[in-house]
């Protein structure tokens, strides 16, 4: 202590000095906080995004302003060098003359240079710094303030200042960091105070606070500085165009400003000046931009600039403000599931000091300012997984405090945003950027520059594509070294262009040998097209892959000259395995990606043109995947490679929503005027052809080429659609100007026009449409939509021409009003209804034809009788004296219109009513106007009231019921009615009810007049604080009314916290309020008291609570009992604790048996449903699921618990715990559970068995008799019921219900009950016969049971006859069971009577098989038809014998087939499934695979043979034998086979042609074998190409093969067979070709052409190739295809004079022909040598390498 005083001499001197000179910042912040009202204060809070907690804490700060101060001075909105935020958000939320002091103080105070630009101080200590005062000043208290005032020798003013001020912590806090005794970096001065004042604790509570604040500060700028490093390496290695490698820009360098529009609140697009914008135009209220554009605009471009603007702290840009920014490329995020590892593994180094755990605290803390940046959401990976880290930020689910920003394509806008989003669109180059850009990135030279621009500005398409920044780049480069560009008409001619120009730049640097293999690469790139294809067209788009991977894919050489021309890119990431640590668990590799999207777009388009027309089913696969918008130039592209695809593409893309712009890009890309693209050019025209403004200029050009082509080719345009983009008529061009610049000119084949336009339009501007009709020729018609047309114009300004064509010009698409061109005047073509309405979801096109019908009505002087304008006002414009609607049109004054009506909602202001009558002044003829859905002002001062109206008498009443009519006079509303004593608000009102019912209250609030009761009936949204009144649902504020005396509020559900102390703020408004009562919903048990306004206590305020009969103590917080009746009343009827209730229900039930125990009040029943956890022994109370504890209550009497499933020994014992807690409780009954069937006596406590506690099991009708913990019978009723419905005992059930279940029946023997049925259900173990009882599957054994009528028995499987027995043998023990029944599996065919016990056939026990409907004769152990419904059913449905079945099941299906012979019941079919062995001659019967016998069935009427491979002439023959013997068979079919083509008829049995036995040749009937000649006939034509595909079934194949035998015996020619994949293996003299399925195709005579497409990277053997090519010499083939195989080299290939042989590799080295023994490849006859042979192999193989044939292969000959 010795050197105490002077330290505290120092502070005290420095005190003195700095209070001699008040320092700037400081008076500023004092002055500030003199002027912020709670309005103003919780506006900005808005403004800026703080957190919801935050709001909440500086609404019930005791000195909201100086907290407010702190709070802006800790998160950077004011500091001593800036206060932009802050006058921002204060012009923003419109406080314009705060915001002009604001501005003097900071001239005055503060050392801010307005002429000079501030660099705003980075908030990397204010915002943990603020956080630490703010802790700080709750910790100190009063005499703590004073002893450190003392200790730092403050002044006696100060001090008294201090005491005084509302919160004199915040101050004292605010007076120690001015005087140097608090810094962001030192506290010393005061951890020292304190502990000369012993106060240590609180000492150490600051410094750990003080400690938290300089880790988060250390760690954050640790964070940044990584953060910075790794983004530094984004955006200073930009390449403008691809090939360009020895020069890398920073972004800075090469970023030009593009065109940008920002979406408003109404969604109308408007112009934004500069990126610097992007956030500002949301005035704080989004929280997520979305940046969005078409392929090529700069997104990604401008994301990286506003990365530098971070790094870099660029002064004058509002992205240097964060304090972190987070840039994530989504690209490379698939399958990444946080956030946090995205950060790890993209954006920190490998030796970051920055713990994962520092990273999650960073982004979880409110107080610092983040912005992410998601780039190029349209390649992410995973945009269709719901609930990734990406789409929960987007949906506001997580990180909601930070701000987020996303670029993506157009087509491709997230789903889902959270509310707070806003969109910003990028329109691209226009001239001044292009000219920018080029002198930025391309040559300073000015003449180079003019040539430049000058080669673009003569191709006016050129000029159009490069509005894309990307393009324009690309181009200026190109043109740079170019001296002659090339004559570009389309988008894909100009890709197509570029890329030519990469592979030229390249080829210039290497020799002419090496020259001809890069053509070759920049020739043939169908790998690389087939590669881009598939990843944009799979389920998630995944445009990254793996180096290695692509080498092996590509060959190292392609991959090398793709990556050096710069089309494709590498880079290198990290991989890093989580939970190890970061220096071993990185690893790097290379991920390999398109230099942009759009080159991919471009390979997949090649690979679309290329198949489109061939393979159909690639083309709608593609489509259906695929959305045209989503990528566009995929179509667009393949349109310009192929123009044949075109076609089809178009037809398809119109189809689609707004297909018809997409169609018109789509078509203009085919350069040649060939017929196919005039007939797209007829189709697009027969339909509407639109141009609209939001089109690009390119779209436009477009449009307007397809138009001017038309006119040339003569062919009429339907209708041409001018939708916003008129700018003028040009009369020295005789040309149309579009808003875009471009000029129409008059298009002759244009048969009628439609003009959209909005607002009103002038004389002149119909003048200038009218001048364009007349240059085209043709039109007949013009049609004006959406604005209004001037009433008339004079017929002198009307061009005579179109009055003599007849032109007909119309106004909008309902036709109700015409443009008269005679007589130069609108003409009503239909009558005004009594009521005109103008609805707020009118479209424009409505409003606008309304507008004009009344007009003409004003003019011809025809009465309207009402005009009804429908939440659609937005203002009045006193300049055209009209009525502005809010869809932008003008309404003049309505002179014959006689009353108005207004609906509107919320509460009207004083100028809107004073609008309103404004129009109405202008319609003369008006004389009421009523106000329906609003509020109006209580009264307006009368000098603002238009004296003419008064002298007019105008009647401004209020509807719906006129209770309220407002006074021009006076100026005031007046009530027309009595208000009733008891006023009700009511969600069932309508808006308008409630209106009337707010006005009438204020009128009664006005002149002091009575309220005896307000109800308020589920009606209340909140309370508005700023205009201190209660918003109601419907968007209605109902103000305080001083004269209401009680108020009633009635909810459902729950009302929090929150919501009950909004309506105390209303009944605070209320100042003659005494009483407020809450019913029909749950209110919080407890209140804080310090959030309960002082006043209502003063005012003596009584708060009740219906339900309850409980009254709120105001002073607590707390409530009493108010109405003990009303308790009493609930106790009588029960109380329920359920598992669904919500824990506000559950604590007011819990504190109202609390009530009933205090007043002694006994509760009849508690029901605990569900909701039981445990017993906690320490505080004698039962846990709930919901975390509640529910103590002993001595008022229950009875307990009901309800559980579900089984309830274990120890809950049980949990639940007596509680009635033994509950001293009255006498009863407590279980319901809906298992319970155990005993429970241990030494574990039941004796003091329930003293108070003779009943516990009784609901569900079985048992009591426990306590002192055995046993059960008893209780309720012999519930037994008989129960035994009455049958019991069961499943291997599904638990243990204890399997228990239950045996107690049951064991209960029902002790009672004599008998049990109607008992069903063993798949339980069954076996027979025990030492205890004479059943054992089942899970061990509990089940006794004999006397009391059992019936037995079912439910297996699967087979069933042995021992374990029929067991069960016979349960049987026998069970002494009145009279019946058994198996069910479910297959039984044994017959039992041994010896092995059945006597006494069941005594006892004449029923043994029945239900499956089969057969019953046991137990006598002779064998089993007769016991339901012969049940074996015709089964008969009637056909029986089938699989090779799969067990003998058991065969058995018994064979028993069926006697039975059914035995009873002449017919069977309709049967069906012998692989399972034929031979058919035995001595037995007449069918040997079967199992060596069972079937003889002939005489009831079989169709037997079905199924088998696979070739089937001989004996087999064929013996299935014959086998049908002969079923006397009443008259077809038999086979199938999956293939027959022989003939079988010599001497062979046959004559008996079945007398018969006329139909034989049938597979499913499809395609073929029968005739009995009277022996041989297969077809019963269908073959087609031209006969297909056998790996995909068909055999049964497919076989009838195939069938149908080409038949052809081929009757000499019949077979123009083609096709193997898609199905060939297997050749028989190596080419008598037969075999299969995959096993079937033979043998040798075809009349084959012509046979065409073999193997499997993909099929190898095809020596043996194989001599075995086809045998196959063809044999069938005299003219013609032999061989595809996607690889064909074995052989020096003297065999030369087949007749046949040509093709040979298609599937891969870049073409074709091949085989002459000569020689194979020529077929485009330049070029014979294949042996080494360029061996180099096919190696691509051959390179190319299939992963295929499962070349796999499958490989692993053979391992």
């Amino acid at each position: 202590m010795a050197d105490s005083p002077s330290t505290y001499e120092a502070i005290g001197s420095e005190g003195q000095q700095r209070k001699s000179t008040p320092p700037a910042f400081w008076r500023f912040k004092i002055a500030l906080s003199t002027i912020l009202t709670i309005k103003v204060i919780l506006e900005l809070a808005v403004t800026f995004g703080y957190p919801n907690a935050l709001v909440d804490e500086l609404q019930g700060a005791s000195d909201s302003a100086l907290l407010m101060v702190m709070v802006m001075e800790g998160r950077g909105q004011i500091h001593p060098t800036d206060i932009s935020p802050l006058l921002g958000a204060l012009e923003d939320t419109g406080h314009h003359g705060i915001a002009t002091e604001v501005r003097a103080w900071s001239l005055e105070y503060l050392d801010i240079n307005p002429g000079k630009e501030q660099k705003p101080k980075k908030s990397l200590e204010l915002s943990s710094f603020g956080r630490f005062k703010i802790a700080l000043s709750t910790a100190l208290r009063e005499q703590t303030i004073q002893n450190l005032g003392a200790l730092f020798e403050y002044p006696r003013a100060l001090m008294d200042e201090i005491r005084n001020a509302k919160n004199s912590a915040l101050l004292m806090t605010m007076h120690m960091e001015e005087r140097g005794q608090i810094q962001p970096a030192d506290i010393s001065p005061l951890l020292t105070a304190l502990k000369d004042l012993r106060l240590h604790g609180v000492a150490s509570d600051v410094e750990d606070q003080f400690n938290e604040h300089l880790r988060i500060t250390g760690k954050m700028a640790a964070f940044i500085e990584e953060l910075k490093e790794t983004c530094h390496t984004l955006y200073d290695k930009i390449q403008p165009i691809p090939y360009i490698k020895e020069k890398l820009y920073s972004v800075d360098k090469v970023f030009i400003e593009v065109g940008m529009e920002h979406c408003d609140s109404r969604g109308s697009w408007k112009t934004l000046s500069s990126y610097r914008g992007i956030f500002s135009v949301a005035k704080g209220t989004s929280r997520i931009q979305v940046i969005e554009g078409e392929p090529g605009y700069g997104k990604s471009t401008l994301a990286l600039q506003l990365v530098y603007d971070w790094c870099n702290e660029v002064s004058d840009s509002p992205f240097c403000k964060p304090d972190i920014l987070i840039f994530l490329n989504l690209r490379q995020l698939g399958g990444i599931t946080s956030i946090i590892d995205a950060i790890e593994q993209f954006l920190l180094p490998r030796d970051s000091s920055v713990k994962r755990l520092d990273v999650e605290q960073l982004l979880s803390n409110r107080d610092i300012r983040i912005l992410v940046i998601f780039d190029a959401y349209d390649e992410y990976p995973d945009q269709h997984i719901e609930d990734t880290f990406v789409t929960q930020i987007l949906k506001e689910k997580m990180l909601r405090h930070v701000d987020v920003l996303l670029t993506t394509r157009s087509s491709c806008i997230p789903p889902a945003c959270g509310s707070r989003t806003g969109c910003i669109r990028l329109t691209g180059f226009d001239e001044g950027a292009r000219e920018q850009y080029v002198r930025k990135a391309v040559t300073g030279d000015d003449e180079e520059v003019q040539r430049i621009l000058e080669q673009l500005n003569t191709n006016p398409i050129l000029r159009d594509i490069c509005q894309a920044p990307l393009f324009s780049v690309m181009y200026a480069h190109v043109a740079h070294e170019e001296e002659e560009f090339h004559n570009i008409r389309s988008v894909t001619g100009f890709f197509e262009y570029m890329i030519d120009c990469f592979h030229s730049h390249a080829q210039n640097k290497v020799s002419d040998y090496k020259r001809e293999q890069l053509q070759m690469f920049a020739d043939n790139h169908h790998e690389l097209d087939k590669l881009a294809f598939d990843s944009l067209t799979g389920a998630n788009q995944q445009i990254l892959w793996d180096k290695e991977v692509l080498i092996k894919k590509f060959g190292a050489e392609f991959y090398g000259l793709y990556t050096d021309i710069g089309i494709l890119v590498e880079e290198e990431v990290i991989n890093r395995s989580r939970g190890a640590k970061r220096a071993q668990s990185i690893q790097y590799r290379t991920e390999v990606h398109f230099y942009h999207k759009l080159f991919c777009e471009w390979f997949a388009a090649c690979h679309l043109a290329e198949r489109v027309t061939s393979f159909q089913a690639l083309f709608r696969n593609f489509c259906k995947r695929v959305n045209p918008y989503d990528l566009q130039f995929v179509y667009r592209f393949a349109c310009g490679i192929n123009p044949a695809a075109a076609k089809r593409i178009i037809k398809l893309v119109q189809k689609k929503p707004d297909g018809d712009k997409f169609a018109v890009l789509c078509a203009l890309e085919q350069e040649e005027n060939t017929e196919d693209v005039l007939s797209t050019l007829r189709d697009l025209v027969s339909r509407n052809v639109y141009i609209r403004e939001n089109d690009t200029r390119l779209l436009q050009r477009t449009t307007v080429q397809l138009l001017e082509l038309a006119s040339q080719k003569e062919i009429p345009v339907t209708c041409l659609m001018l939708d916003q983009s008129i700018d003028k008529f040009d009369v020295t061009t005789s040309c149309m100007v579009l808003t875009s610049g471009l000029s129409l000119p008059g298009v002759s084949s244009v048969m009628k026009l439609d003009v959209t336009e909005s607002g009103n339009m002038s004389e002149d501007q119909c003048l200038q449409v009218l001048a364009f009709v007349k240059e085209c020729r043709d039109m007949i018609g013009v049609s004006f939509d959406g604005c209004v047309l001037p009433v008339s114009i004079p017929t002198e300004r009307i061009d005579h021409s179109l009055i003599t064509r007849d032109v007909k010009v119309s106004c909008c698409s309902d036709n109700k009003v015409e443009f008269n061109l005679r007589s130069g005047k609108l003409e009503n073509k239909t009558e005004l209804p009594d009521d005109v309405c103008f609805g707020s979801s009118d479209t424009v096109a409505e409003q606008a034809s309304t507008i004009m019908q009344l007009m003409v009505a004003s003019a011809d002087k025809i009465p309207v009788p009402c005009l009804t304008l429908g939440g659609c006002i937005e203002e009045f414009d006193v300049t055209t004296s009209s009525m502005v609607l809010t869809s932008g049109l003008s309404l003049p004054g309505v002179s014959s219109v006689m009353k108005l009506n207004v609906t509107e909602s919320g509460n009207m202001s004083e100028d809107q009513c004073l609008q309103v009558l404004a129009f109405v002044k202008e319609c003369r003829d008006m004389n009421e106007v009523s106000f329906s859905g609003c509020v109006l002002p209580v009264s307006i001062p009368t000098e603002r009231i238009d004296q003419s109206l008064i002298t007019r008498n105008v009647k401004v009443s209020c509807r719906p019921n006129n209770n309220v009519l407002f006074n021009l006079r006076s100026g005031k509303l007046e009530s027309t009615t009595k208000l009733p004593d008891d006023v009700y608000i009511e969600s069932g009102h309508t808006v308008a009810e409630r209106a009337s019912t707010i006005m009438q209250l204020m009128v009664a609030s006005a002149d002091k007049i009575p309220v005896t009761c307000l109800t308020l009936d589920q009606c209340i949204d909140k309370f508005d604080v700023t205009t201190s009144s209660m918003v109601l649902t419907s968007g209605l504020s109902l103000p305080g009314v001083s004269s209401v005396m009680k108020l009633k509020v009635t909810e459902s559900g729950n009302m929090s916290e929150d919501k009950y102390l909004q309506v105390l703020a209303f009944v605070k408004e209320c100042r003659d309020t005494n009483e407020v009562s809450f019913d029909g919903c749950i209110l919080p048990t407890t209140i804080p008291a310090r959030r309960i306004d002082t006043t209502l206590i003063r005012r003596n305020v009584k708060v009740s609570y219906t339900r309850y009969g409980y009254k709120m103590k105001l002073e607590l917080g707390q409530w009493e009992v108010d109405d003990v009746d009303v308790i009493r009343k609930l106790c009588s009827d029960g109380l329920t604790v359920s598992r669904d209730h919500s824990v506000l229900l559950q604590q007011s039930t819990i504190l109202l048996l609390e009530k009933s125990t205090q007043q002694n009040l006994p509760v009849t029943c508690l029901m605990l449903d569900r909701c039981i956890d445990k017993f906690d022994v320490t505080n004698s109370s039962l846990v709930l699921t919901s975390g509640l504890s529910l103590p002993g209550v001595s008022s229950v009497m009875k307990l009901n618990v309800t559980e579900s499933g089984n309830m274990s020994e120890d809950k049980c014992l949990d639940v007596l715990a509680f009635v033994k807690e509950s001293k009255d409780m006498n009863e407590v009954s279980f319901d809906g559970c298992i319970l155990p069937t005993t429970i241990p006596a030494r574990r039941i406590d004796t003091t329930l068995i003293r108070r003779n506690v009943k516990v009784s099991y609901t569900r079985y009708g048992y009591k426990m008799k306590l002192e055995l913990g046993q059960w008893e019978v209780d309720d012999v009723d519930v037994i008989q019921k129960l035994c009455s419905d049958g019991l069961t005992v499943s291997r599904d059930h638990s243990v204890l219900l399997q228990q239950s279940t045996i107690l049951l029946l064991e209960k029902s023997t002790q009672q004599n009950i008998p049990v109607t049925c008992l069903t063993l259900d798949q339980c069954i173990d076996k027979f025990d016969v030492t205890t004479s009882s059943m054992v089942f599957t899970s061990g509990l054994s089940l006794p004999g049971v006397s009391s059992v009528m019936k037995l079912k028995v439910t297996e699967s499987g087979i069933m042995s006859e021992d374990q029929c027995l067991q069960v016979l043998a349960f049987v026998k023990e069970c002494e009145d069971m009279n019946e058994v029944l198996f069910d479910g599996c297959v039984l044994p065919v017959s039992i041994p009577t010896e092995r059945i016990d006597h006494s069941l056939i005594t006892r004449n026990v029923k043994v029945s098989y239900s499956r089969f409907g057969y019953r046991m004769k137990l006598g002779v152990g064998q089993w007769e038809v016991d339901d012969v419904d049940i074996v015709r059913k089964l008969c009637s449905d056909g029986l089938t014998l699989h090779m799969d079945d067990s003998v058991l099941l065969q058995q018994s299906m064979l028993l069926l087939l006697e039975k059914s012979t035995q009873l002449n019941i017919p069977v309709t079919c049967l069906t012998l499934d692989q399972c034929i062995d031979k058919f035995d001659v001595t037995t007449s019967s069918m040997v079967l695979t199992s060596g069972l016998s079937l003889p002939g069935v005489s009831s079989l009427m169709k037997l079905n043979v199924t088998e696979s491979g070739n089937m001989s002439e004996d087999q064929y023959l013996q299935v014959l034998a086998f049908v002969k013997e079923c006397r009443v068979m008259n077809e038999v079919s086979f199938d999956g086979c293939v027959l022989p083509f003939s079988i010599p008829t001497e062979r046959i049995d004559h008996s079945l042609i007398t018969k006329n036995v139909k034989v049938c040749c597979c499913s499809g009937n395609k073929a029968e074998s005739n009995l009277w000649s022996g041989k297969l006939e077809s019963q269908t034509d073959l087609p031209d190409d006969v297909c056998i595909r790996s995909s068909d079934t055999v049964a497919e194949q076989a009838s195939t093969i069938m149908q080409l035998m038949v052809a081929s015996a009757d000499k019949i020619p077979i123009s083609r067979v096709s193997l898609y994949g199905s060939l297997s293996s050749v028989d190596s003299d080419g008598l037969s070709l075999v299969l995959h399925s096993g079937l033979c195709l043998p040798r075809l005579s009349s084959l012509q052409k046979l065409w073999i497409q193997t499997e993909g990277g099929r190898e095809v053997t020596v043996d194989e190739w001599t075995g086809i090519l045998n196959y063809a010499k044999q069938c005299q083939l003219r013609r032999l295809w061989m595809k996607s195989c690889l064909l074995p080299w052989l020096d003297n290939n065999p030369n087949l004079a007749n046949t040509i042989v093709d040979w298609a590799t599937g891969g870049i080295y073409g074709a091949y022909i085989l002459q000569s023994g020689r194979w020529q490849r077929q485009k330049d006859d070029k014979v294949l040598t042996r080494e360029a042979y061996a180099s096919l192999v190696i691509g051959f193989r390179g190319r299939y390498s992963h295929t499962k044939w070349q796999k499958q292969r490989r692993a053979n000959r391992e």
